[in-house]
């Protein structure tokens, strides 16, 4: 990695450093195993006991710590440890092996349009009337259909899929395999079928060929997403029915996610791993979506809410709730359920024995 003065560092995080600011640091690293020229993140107090253990003179520490006491060179304070370790991370990032310009592997439709600075990578293929915008940086075995558009500043990783009419903002993200413009999945039986019954009368009691035979009915419209946005590997954006699926400015969407068709994600959401929205689902602005948290169709998320990891939201969600459970309910309400249900086996064993023995 490049190497950094202790000063730099601090100053691009926009924190205060102690010690010798000159001092040069080549990557971070564990407190317990960084040697002299990495920087030490020991930004939790229960991490400084391990500068003992390794060999760094410089270390990131919690505002206030004795660095000196602590036998360092240098310091950075960081008073919100996450936050200035993104700043660390993308101050010491690996940089891409992107050059600009297009690679003699790859497919480019003559109609295509790429912005200046750009990168294409080998086996890239860009499909008819794709607008690119400047220095986007599209790395290897990416696929963009016809008529889609792609703001400045993206990152495609390896593999990603851009579908045919899908419109991206500025400084988009896409992780390796994920795709954005995928066929919606959606169909329908030529008569009531299984899922209807449920729905109308608690029952699965058709059967026949005319109930179980699906019919597709196809995506026309497309995906569009806004500024800032990232789609984690894997990930999956369904087109819609006849409008678009929407993506708002500053969303961030975790790995396996799976958004279906017509949804409408909000502005600054955060989508973890495994979350599944169906259909024509509303997600409004700054939503958390828990780790294989599900949405069902049709339904609307309030804004500012957050719903816990492995919830099944089965009803609309008012703004600013917690969600827990399966179905989903407010935390409250769960905690006092999940309170009477440990207090149960007691409760029994005193009906019993008030009861003499009921079974």
């Amino acid at each position: 990695m490049t190497p950094h003065r202790i000063a730099d560092v601090a100053a691009a995080l926009g924190l205060e450093h102690a010690g010798d600011g000159d001092l040069v640091v080549r990557a971070p690293a564990p407190p317990a195993q960084a040697g002299p020229e990495e920087l030490a993140v020991a930004m939790d107090p229960k991490f400084l006991g391990d500068l003992a253990k390794g060999r760094a003179r410089a270390a990131v520490l919690p505002a206030g710590a004795d660095w000196q006491g602590l036998g360092l060179a240098a310091a950075i304070f960081a008073p919100r440890a996450r936050y200035a370790m993104a700043g660390l991370t993308a101050r010491f990032q690996h940089p891409l092996d992107a050059p600009a310009g297009v690679h003699p592997s790859a497919i480019v439709d003559p109609s295509a349009q790429i912005g200046p600075g750009a990168s294409i990578g080998p086996f890239v293929v860009i499909g008819r009337d794709v607008t690119i915008g400047a220095n986007a940086r599209i790395l290897s075995h990416v696929s963009i259909g016809a008529g889609a558009r792609i703001g400045d500043d993206a990152l495609l990783m390896e593999g990603v899929r851009i579908g045919a009419r899908t419109r991206i903002g500025h400084r988009f993200v896409a992780h390796p395999n994920a795709v954005a413009g995928a066929d919606g999945f959606s169909f329908v039986t030529p008569e009531p079928g299984a899922v209807e019954a449920a729905k109308d009368r608690g029952a699965s009691d058709v059967f026949g060929a005319a109930a179980t035979v699906y019919v597709r009915i196809h995506s026309l419209g497309s995906v569009a997403i806004g500024d800032d946005v990232e789609l984690g590997a894997g990930a999956c954006l369904d087109r819609g029915t006849l409008k678009d699926t929407t993506i708002g400015n500053g969303t961030k969407i975790d790995n396996l996610v799976q958004v279906g068709h017509n949804v409408t994600v909000g502005e600054h959401c955060l989508l973890c791993a495994h979350v599944g929205i169906a259909g024509s689902a509303v997600i409004q602005d700054r939503v958390v979506l828990g780790g294989k948290a599900g949405v069902a169709d049709h339904l609307t998320i309030g804004h500012d809410s957050v719903v816990a990891g492995g919830s099944g939201v089965g009803a609309n969600v008012p703004p600013r709730s917690v969600m827990i459970g399966s179905p989903a309910i407010k935390r409250d309400e769960f905690n006092r359920m999940w309170m009477a249900m440990r207090r149960l086996p007691r409760a029994m064993d005193k009906l019993r024995e008030l009861t003499g023995g009921l079974r």
